[in-house]
């Protein structure tokens, strides 16, 4: 499964791994003979506006798009989704509890600033500190590195984080317990680093276009709101003789249709989307545009389970039972995308997932179960259940919630209230607790099984998860301190056993990636199941 043999080493808790860029492809690489259009500019649709391009601040997946740009971390990924050198050239590990990364030295911000080592140190310093407020503090928990928890929760200063400057291109981080897949978690957007001197001058403003500055492939140029994003070429990236790329413009388009017409009147390279109900006529007149790719994402809706009546675990129960996975699959998705009975996806590296008791019914035994639960929760047709269900703008969002709405209504007699928020406010309502029922979706931030089920445990309300439970936390605990991959794998599926039957989440289905892709786009990584897409391994061809 692992084609690079030392992100295989890192995963399997190998006594020693170390990476090389000898033996590793870092850059894009154009086949020999292909002919290169004269202009490389690149349009591609993001989804939405993004809500931040700052690193410690983001959360979601527009974001890390573009971020990928701009920001480069410790490691990259390459079309394949092995872990490969960014900044650090190298890295070793004896003990997977002791990691030293030796920085390249030819890496420079986009103002000429050597990158450092006390720079990933001052970023991961920012990221763990309670005044930066970051969503995803609780990632870098997750790493153990040394102190992070007791950091973020407030009870010893960010200078204690597990994590030093040796010298100027060598980086040594302390963990408090081993973890064989630490490399790999390097690649995660909370993980890049920013320039402390542009963040210190300028605050929550250095990310505007004539402030930023940035160590990746690429640099802002023009930002308009809802608009475009556009990124020019950064001529200090250490490997900038290698990008062919000179711009790269991100369009936030939340309706799938008007993106759909934008790429076929050639304006888009790519989408980040299609819409379902056009797929097929697609696939048909436009084949060569289609791409269709597994996607390590699981599509489910959260139930709020501190607000009446979705504390009632059988009130979420008949609600998860109720959703015939199979037409939302086969009838309005249609695109290869699996029914999801758990969170995890299936083709997440070493996860063999066993179908939950509900998995294995038929539809009209998990209808009949659940009409009895809702009853023995005290609903019928003379006390009808009635709940607002939120998701953010988007076409497909809204086409799942109008079917998932008729069959609860049909078979259960529920009232359903759809509502619907644009991004930024759908993520502020989630976070806050400030919902009954929300659409939600969840990729992973490296390939391995606890970075889906890390978003369960009780202190994690990213994703506005507000799942309580003592029992599946310490499960999740346990199995992030084991060093043995076995019992790590049994304790996911036991993981994943409690939740479908606490049932926290209604999972619904897991993803692939289909968008419109113009053939002339070179480079792009169609087996990368994350998604990952790096603007400087692409290229235009010409046609």
């Amino acid at each position: 499964m692992y084609k690079n043999k030392i992100t295989q080493a890192l995963l399997l808790g190998a006594g020693l791994a170390v990476a090389a860029t000898s033996t590793l492809s870092i850059a894009a690489e154009v086949p020999a003979g292909t002919e290169l259009a004269k202009v490389q500019e690149l349009v591609r649709g993001n989804g939405t506006e993004v809500a931040t391009i700052d690193p410690h601040k983001s959360q979601g997946v527009p974001e890390s798009h573009v971020i990928r740009d701009l920001l480069e971390g410790l490691v990259n990924q390459d079309g394949e989704g092995n872990t490969i050198p960014g900044v650090a050239e190298s890295w070793e590990t004896t003990d997977n509890k002791t990691f030293t990364f030796h920085l390249r030295k030819d890496a420079k911000w986009s103002n000429g600033d050597p990158v450092t080592a006390e720079d990933f140190v001052y970023s991961w310093q920012r990221a763990v500190d309670p005044a930066t407020a970051s969503p995803y503090a609780w990632y870098m928990e997750y790493t153990k590195m040394a102190n992070a928890k007791d950091i973020v929760a407030g009870k010893k200063d960010k200078s204690e984080l597990g994590v030093k400057a040796v010298d100027a291109n060598t980086l040594v981080v302390e963990l408090e317990t081993a973890v064989p897949y630490f490399v790999m978690m390097m690649g995660h957007t909370t993980m890049k680093p920013v320039h402390k001197a542009t963040v210190e001058e300028f605050g929550d403003q250095w990310t505007k276009p004539d402030h930023f500055v940035g160590n990746g492939a690429f640099s802002v140029d023009k930002w308009v709101v809802n608009e475009r994003l556009v990124l020019k070429r950064n001529d200090q990236y250490w490997n900038n003789d290698k990008t062919v790329l000179n711009k790269v413009t991100f369009l936030p388009i939340e309706n799938q249709v008007a993106e759909m017409n934008r790429f076929l009147s050639g304006e888009i390279d790519f989408t980040n989307e299609l819409p379902t109900e056009h797929f097929k006529r697609l696939q048909k007149e436009y084949a060569e545009d289609v791409s269709v790719a597994g996607n390590l994402c699981t599509y489910y809706y959260i139930f709020n389970t501190k607000k009446a009546p979705f504390d009632d675990v059988r009130v979420r129960q008949a609600i998860s039972y109720a959703i015939d996975r199979d037409i939302v699959t086969g009838a309005i998705l249609a695109q290869g995308q699996k029914p999801a009975y758990f969170l995890t996806p299936e083709i997440t590296a070493g996860f063999d997932p066993e179908l939950p008791a509900y998995g294995k019914m038929s539809q009209k035994e998990r209808n009949a179960e659940a009409e009895r639960l809702l009853e023995e929760a005290g609903y019928g047709k003379d006390n009808p259940l009635k709940f607002n269900l939120l998701y953010n703008t988007s076409e497909n969002h809204k086409k799942i919630a109008v079917a998932l709405g008729s069959m609860w209504k049909k078979t259960l007699g529920l009232s359903v209230t759809l509502e619907n928020q644009e991004w930024k406010t759908y993520l502020s309502s989630k976070d806050s607790g400030d919902f009954e029922v929300a659409r939600a979706g969840w990729c992973g931030d490296y390939n391995e099984a606890s970075s889906f089920l890390t978003l369960m445990k009780s202190n994690n309300t990213t994703g506005g998860v507000h799942y309580d439970s003592a029992a599946y936390d310490k499960i999740i605990d346990k199995a992030l301190n084991s060093t043995s991959e076995e019992e790590r794998k049994a304790l996911y599926l036991e993981a994943e056993a409690l939740m479908a039957n606490d049932m926290p989440i209604a999972p619904i289905y897991q993803y692939v990636k289909s968008r419109l892709l113009n053939p002339h786009v070179g480079g792009f990584p169609i087996n990368n199941a994350e998604d990952k897409i790096f603007s400087k391994d692409l290229y235009i061809k010409a046609q």
